[in-house]
């Protein structure tokens, strides 16, 4: 049986086969967002940018078919108050760093709606927020939808695309909960087979 321990987007590596190099953006969440973030959670670009006007706002992405990511939380810049803070309470204005690479391939829980076979592996998929993130490991909640309100389909309008499953022990394809790797499909950097063509295109 898998262990239902959500922890949001994982990078694993690029698309290229490369390990992820570890590159992210520095973004600014504003203590106007009323919403608590965490590491691994999908955010998206919020329409504004820090007061020096050099790191842009982010936001927690919506989940569901058709909405945006812009890209994942990595880490929070430290708190020098609170060294401890792994996470961003909410409205508590804090700097983010993102992964903001279209060609990262991420690791993610599906959720208990549903187990998924091999012929998931090629269809899209999109977020859901079942869980809410932890205060203690800092990690996110989020999953991708087995099939609890939106199933996997080949869909366009969807948020990710599915790889495959997560090649360990430990991973039970048989089970609910199991980890895929999956890539962002409606990544705002990148125009999509999506009419809304994401890329620059902030507002759709």
């Amino acid at each position: 049986m898998n262990s239902n321990t959500p922890f949001g987007l994982r990078p694993v590596r690029h698309l290229n086969g490369n390990p992820w190099n570890g590159q992210t953006q520095k973004c600014y969440i504003p203590s106007t967002d009323a919403t608590a973030m965490f590491i691994g959670d999908a955010v998206d670009l919020a329409g504004s940018a820090d007061a020096a006007g050099v790191c842009p706002t982010v936001k927690k992405a919506t989940a569901g078919d058709s909405n945006a990511i812009y890209g994942v939380i990595i880490a929070f810049e430290p708190d020098p108050d609170n060294l401890g803070k792994i996470y961003r309470p909410a409205s508590t204005g804090r700097y983010c760093y993102v992964c903001i690479d279209p060609d990262v391939i991420f690791e993610i829980q599906a959720c208990s709606g549903a187990i998924l076979a091999n012929t998931t592996v090629g269809l899209n998929a999109v977020l859901i927020y079942t869980n809410s993130g932890s205060t203690i490991t800092g990690l996110s909640g989020a999953e991708m939808d087995s099939g609890a309100s939106d199933a996997p389909a080949a869909d366009a309008s969807n948020q990710l695309m599915i790889m495959g499953l997560v090649d360990r022990p430990d991973n039970d394809i048989a089970t609910k909960n199991a980890k895929w790797e999956v890539m962002i499909n409606l990544h705002r950097l990148r125009a999509t087979g999506d009419s809304a063509n994401y890329s620059g295109a902030l507002g759709v």
